[in-house]
């Protein structure tokens, strides 16, 4: 291959400046292919492609620069007899047929051959180096990934879902909410610690937990902290995991999701926003939701008696009474629990969490706990955001860098409004007029604690 010319290695410093002008790389294109360097040209119009897929004169240039060059002409015996070496006493019909025989297109292909190196064909074009070459600058348009259904397939990529290995989160770490602990050890961690027991009484190791309550109050966080407890992997799924547009892939992917929780058993399987995938088939228009519920509850129930042993499905919502009925029957998401907005230990612990970190002085914990009362989870996590950025401001406005107090933290918590009361107004009425079979009894007793009902 020939060195670049001046031209040449002008318009290549072009292209590189701006690598986006199609005409400019099809001009250089055009140049290398004028000066024999085919290979070249194939990649830069491969560029071109690539930006201009239906461009009509970079398609020309490809058919020219990977057309294959015309056959050379064959070599025609000399019109006068040839004359025979010497001593061998051959007339001039013996000379014509040697100079036909050896110097014919059979004899030009070998010599063209050889002279290119052994494997190069006829005219010196490496056809293998190109396509290396275009196959660096082309990436292939498809790539075909085989779907594993039921385990089968490639090996390497049976669980197609992302399960986490057991954490180090414990219920210790959960501030408070003492009701929701010993609620938990009886449903779960009690026959898990006690197998003696767990089989005398025959307490199976599948179940469910249905946790319910307003936003924003540590649903996910009690369902990881209840996977470490078990020493279980976890396996977290929202809507966007198990809904697609095409009719029969919900329900293969929640299929799919359990029986990968299956082989990584002990696995919890955390159903977040369960509302949104297990809604009332009453109210769904729509049939493949429909077959989505009847789906999960199928997996809920397993093939056999042992097929979900040691799959434990925790589900969180806040619109428990939006959730379709036959999950809650008995043997599926039998078990409720209300998560309610975190008591004062709980506060306390939450409140230590989002400060620990950040510059305070002379905080009055025990204050900020009373003030709080009734907010949640994030609704803490704000207050102290919100005391740090206006703690931030004064020392940009100032000029001096100054501590975060307790008048910052007490004045942001009288601007937070507790985001749980919109949800309690949706749960009174709830509470009222639908707790058949008393279903919500612990929401009704909360709501008279707290004098809202």
């Amino acid at each position: 291959m020939s060195e670049d010319t001046p031209l040449i290695q002008s318009m290549r410093a072009a292209v590189q400046a701006a690598p986006g002008d199609v005409a400019l790389r099809l001009h250089l294109a055009e140049l290398l292919l004028d000066a024999g360097q085919a290979a070249g040209a194939v990649a830069e119009v491969a560029v071109a492609l690539q930006h201009a897929p239906d461009h009509a004169q970079a398609r020309e240039l490809m058919a020219r620069a990977i057309a294959p060059p015309p056959p050379a002409p064959p070599q025609v015996a000399a019109t006068a007899p040839a004359q025979a070496p010497a001593g061998t006493g051959a007339g001039p019909a013996q000379g014509a047929q040697w100079s036909a025989t050896d110097t014919g297109p059979a004899a030009d292909t070998s010599a063209a051959t050889d002279a290119a190196g052994p494997g190069t064909p006829r005219g010196g074009f490496d056809w293998q180096a190109a396509e290396n070459e275009v196959g660096d600058v082309v990436p292939p348009r498809f790539v075909e990934a085989p779907l594993t259904v039921d385990g089968s397939g490639d090996p390497g990529d049976a669980d197609a879902w992302e399960v986490a290995a057991p954490g180090t989160v414990r219920l210790a770490d959960v501030g408070g909410m003492q009701d929701v602990k010993e609620r938990l050890e009886a449903a779960f961690l009690a026959p898990l610690r006690n197998p003696e027991l767990r089989k005398l009484y025959g307490k199976s190791l599948r179940g469910g937990l249905l946790l319910y309550g307003p936003p924003g109050c540590g649903k996910t966080f009690i369902a990881r902290a209840v996977a470490g407890e078990l020493g279980a992997n976890f396996l977290s799924v929202s809507v966007n995991d198990v809904l697609d547009m095409w009719i029969g892939n919900s329900e293969r992917n929640m299929h799919e999701i359990f029986q990968t929780a299956r082989r990584q058993a002990p696995c919890v399987v955390f159903l977040d926003e369960l509302d949104a995938l297990g809604g009332k088939r009453s109210r769904t228009q729509h049939s493949g939701m429909r077959n989505t519920v009847n789906q999960l509850l199928t997996e809920l129930d397993g093939v056999d008696a042992t097929a979900n042993e040691g799959v434990f499905v925790l589900a969180a919502t806040n619109v428990p009474w939006d959730v379709d009925i036959a999950l809650r029957r008995p043997g599926r998401l039998d078990r409720t629990l209300l998560v309610l907005p975190p008591d004062a230990p709980a506060r306390e612990a939450i409140l230590r969490y989002h400060l620990k970190d950040r510059p305070i002085e002379s905080v009055d914990l025990g204050k900020l706990v009373k003030i709080t009362d009734g907010l949640s989870g994030a609704d803490l996590a704000h207050v102290c955001e919100a005391a740090a950025e206006h703690a931030l401001l004064d020392s940009a406005r100032t000029g001096t860098v100054r501590l975060i107090n307790m008048a910052d933290l007490l004045r942001a918590a009288k601007a937070v409004a507790p985001s749980t009361e919109p949800w309690f107004a949706t749960a009174r009425n709830v509470a009222m007029y639908a707790n058949e079979g008393g279903t919500y009894d612990d929401l009704v007793a909360y709501l008279k604690r707290k004098r809202k009902l």
